[in-house]
């Protein structure tokens, strides 16, 4: 997958695997992969998917991005 720039968290979390975007799971709290002029790099906040966008996973309030990656956030379960 890509290489994502993403500074902070534990070392396990740092590696975790990239997903793309399009199997994103809904109401989990992700962490997201945005493109810029300066390339690929990691939302500093969860996101949740909804059916009409991306939330900010802890105020609720819609965010304009359109992500290319994702990950589970933090430490939350992956099986959940």
């Amino acid at each position: 997958m890509r290489e994502i720039k993403a500074g902070g968290g534990d070392r396990a979390h740092r590696f975790a695997m990239w997903q793309t975007i399009l199997n994103a799971p809904f109401f989990r709290s992700l962490e997201l992969a945005v493109l810029d002029e300066d390339g690929a790099h990691a939302l500093v906040f969860p996101c949740k998917r909804a059916v009409d966008g991306w939330k900010h996973a802890i105020t609720g309030h819609f965010v304009d991005v359109e992500p290319t990656h994702w990950r589970y956030w933090g430490d939350e379960d992956e099986e959940a």
